[in-house]
């Protein structure tokens, strides 16, 4: 099967792949939309992760005939109110990471309360048929930016259970815990059950 991830975010391209690719490399094939020629701009316009997320693969799927399956994805402060939310990706409004994390710092320069948590809701289209699967992880904001490593706001999110950020962790690390992670997990079992029923 070839299937395709709609998103034009080059990192959770390779992110997702690395997680999936490893345990369904004789069945699934991992495809971008590069490969399919869809040098779109996907809609987003949805006011929940899973609307976005939906969106995103219908999109696709609808227009260019292909299995898919879109992600969306955002970090939710508790000072904040859950924002940044749904618009992590804009909340400084230039699209720019570094310019999202300096906002959200700032935003949160005097907080006490420095709970936070990473959320992704993954939605599948294969054969017509559509899932979603979420994955939530728990952590603290930084008073600073800490590590190379990762993208977004990784540099300022220290996940539970750890002393890091996500940007101090390596993919690998990163990958075994991460919301995204535990969304595609899901992914992966439900193809793991198509592939098995396509091959009796």
């Amino acid at each position: 099967m070839n299937l395709v991830f709609a998103t034009n975010n080059a990192h959770k391209l390779k992110e997702v792949r690395s997680i999936l690719q490893g345990s369904l490399s004789d069945q699934v094939k991992i495809l971008s939309l590069d490969d399919i020629d869809c040098e779109d701009e996907l809609p987003e316009t949805a006011n929940s992760f899973e609307g976005n997320a939906l969106q995103k693969a219908e999109y696709v799927s609808s227009k260019f005939g292909v299995p898919c399956f879109a992600d969306d994805s955002g970090l939710e402060v508790e000072a904040l109110h859950g924002a940044p939310g749904i618009y992590s990706a804009r909340y400084a409004g230039t699209g720019n990471s570094a310019d999202n994390t300096a906002r959200l710092l700032q935003e949160m320069k005097d907080a006490g309360n420095r709970k936070a948590r990473f959320r992704t809701v993954v939605a599948s289209i294969i054969d017509g048929e559509q899932k979603t699967f979420e994955g939530v992880i728990h952590g603290t904001i930084t008073a600073e930016t800490r590590g190379a490593k990762g993208f977004g706001y990784d540099p300022v999110f220290i996940p539970e259970g750890e002393t890091r950020t996500f940007a101090e962790m390596s993919p690998e690390e990163k990958n075994r815990i991460s919301h995204r992670a535990l969304a595609v997990r899901e992914l992966l079992e439900y193809l793991k059950r198509l592939t098995q029923i396509k091959s009796l």
